[in-house]
């Protein structure tokens, strides 16, 4: 009984992620493209993160509330492209079970944690555009810091409880169908029943779609009203601006999860398609979010051109 008991449930701590399949002459690009993307990446967000600690003018709840942006987008990043250069570069297929769970935590820890912090900033904007007068007096450092950290706990507690429920379930294989660790893939590997799992996991997508999206739609509704009975063409603009660019950031992220999470439900779907969609998830937010912030705020701007120009370039 104990050795069919063994045969049943795969407790091998070795996992097979679904690889590449490079051919040889293709590694060594692969590789210096993959880890060129991760340094861009790590450059941007450190850039972005250091302009804003480092600047005393830009700390303020707009930029204050911005700056876990690039910390949870570096969070994402770091958590995918190691694992992703060191299979391309040794053609290594295997990952340990433990560094499996930890690498999906911290990728679903970064989505989770982008819907809620865009959905912070949305707020914030709504408050400064439609109610000025009121901004100071409501968005003080205490609201925000009670903000921020209820963005993290609300994920982390999220997160925490998905993983909790995927650990207590017996494995019986240990081939994955997808090229990094995720909940759906360390799920695909179980062998007992996952109702509770499915509908958790359910539950966590539509919570956060319709904080999220509920949010983000009312507040930017308020926020074209606003733009649109103001006679001010200045405040017009900018406001406006600060919309396009947040929308932006938020339906890429939007558009390519949701694909993620759908395609997982499709069985007829490529799976080349669906692999690449779910890459594309944690590269393409990263690196454009501090291009867009970067680029698209002028405030942020001149602090970087002027860092570049006394700290780095000096005459």
């Amino acid at each position: 009984m104990h050795i069919k008991m063994d045969n049943l449930y795969n407790t091998s701590s070795t996992l097979v992620l679904s690889g590449f399949n490079l051919p040889p002459e293709s590694v060594i690009p692969a590789f210096l493209i993959a880890t060129l993307s991760y340094m861009i990446i790590l450059f941007c967000n450190l850039i972005l993160i250091l302009t804003i600690v480092l600047n005393k003018s830009l700390h303020q709840p707009m930029y204050l509330i911005l700056l876990n942006l690039p910390i949870n987008d570096l969070i994402g990043s770091t958590a995918l492209f190691p694992q992703i250069i060191k299979e391309v570069l040794t053609n290594s297929r295997t990952i340990q079970y433990s560094a499996c769970v930890v690498q999906a935590f911290f990728i679903h820890i970064y989505a989770g944690g982008t819907v809620f912090i865009l959905t912070a900033m949305a707020y914030d904007r709504y408050i400064a555009i439609c109610c000025p007068l009121k901004y100071n007096t409501v968005m003080t450092n205490a609201r925000i810091m009670k903000i921020i950290t209820t963005v993290w706990i609300s994920c982390l507690i999220l997160i925490t409880v998905l993983f909790i429920l995927l650990l207590r379930l017996p494995r019986c294989r240990s081939e994955m169908t997808h090229l990094y660790c995720d909940n759906p893939s360390l799920l695909s590997l179980v062998c007992a029943n996952t109702t509770i799992n499915n509908i958790y996991g359910l539950f966590i997508v539509a919570l956060t779609q319709v904080i999220a999206n509920g949010m983000i739609l009312y507040t930017y509704l308020q926020i074209l009203v606003a733009c649109f009975r103001s006679k001010r063409s200045d405040t017009k603009t900018k406001a406006l601006q600060t919309c396009a660019t947040h929308l932006t950031v938020f339906l890429l992220l939007e558009c390519l999860g949701l694909f993620t999470i759908i395609s997982y439900r499709i069985k007829n779907i490529s799976p080349h398609l669906r692999r690449f969609m779910g890459v594309s998830t944690l590269i393409f937010p990263p690196t454009v979010n501090p291009i867009i912030y970067g680029l698209k705020t002028k405030e942020i701007k001149e602090k970087v051109v002027h860092f570049f120009r006394n700290k780095i370039l000096p005459s």
